[in-house]
């Protein structure tokens, strides 16, 4: 059996009213071997159809349809098969993106995201991880910071990839401090604070400290009290 014959591929469906966007998005997909776009729908109903027939790995999704809110479909994807949510969408504001999330998104990126950022998005999510745009995380933070404090302890070591110090790093950036005031926190220099943050960032494959508190949130190493 050759190379291509045992290589894994991930079924992806895409939900978006504009057809350029659909091209692009296809033209996308079919760029990596290891992806099978299984269809592509304009709006929610035929997107049901899609989903229900063809039970993709992973669905991109636009939130403005013509029949509806991206959002709102979310949960019958979720119910209907094991498919991951990537939110790929023009809306960027706080409540799209809160909302998005809470109703079970997988990750959110925006549509001016490069086609290689949004080839690693869909990796990431197949992978269970959740690519979230910077701008986008922002809001997630605050949501966050709004439940509660946000700490790190010893306990949650194992829960994930980072050292304790990079999580307690983190902690502090979730606490609005800078590069100075995180460093003098810690107790170390700003330069050993830069170097933590780019391990941090490598280990997460995050691009901003809202992303990575995100993601060190969704791993439990990084704990709301």
């Amino acid at each position: 059996m050759n190379d291509k014959a045992q290589m894994k591929t991930y079924r992806i469906a895409i939900l978006d009213d504009d057809p350029a966007i659909r091209e692009h998005f296809t033209e996308i997909v079919t760029s990596f071997p290891e992806y099978d776009l299984c269809g592509s729908a304009a709006n929610i109903a035929r997107a049901r159809d899609l989903v229900v027939r063809k039970s993709p790995d992973l669905v991109l999704v636009d939130v403005g349809l013509p029949d509806g809110s991206g959002i709102d479909f979310i949960p019958f994807v979720k119910q209907q098969c094991e498919a991951k949510v990537l939110m790929v969408t023009s809306f960027g504001d706080r409540e799209t993106v809160v909302n998005a999330i809470d109703a079970g998104a997988d990750g959110y990126l925006l549509k001016d995201s490069s086609p290689e950022a949004i080839l690693q998005g869909i990796a990431a999510t197949l992978e269970g991880g959740a690519p979230i745009s910077p701008s986008a995380a922002i809001y997630l933070l605050e949501k966050l910071k709004g439940k509660g404090l946000l700490t790190a302890t010893k306990d949650n070591q194992d829960a994930g990839p980072l050292t304790v110090r990079e999580v307690e790093l983190l902690e502090l950036f979730a606490k609005g401090q800078s590069y100075k005031e995180a460093a003098r926190g810690l107790g170390i220099s700003p330069l050993t604070v830069g170097n933590h943050v780019k391990s941090i960032y490598r280990k997460l494959a995050v691009h901003s400290r809202g992303e990575a508190v995100y993601e060190a949130v969704k791993s439990g190493q990084l704990t709301i009290d």
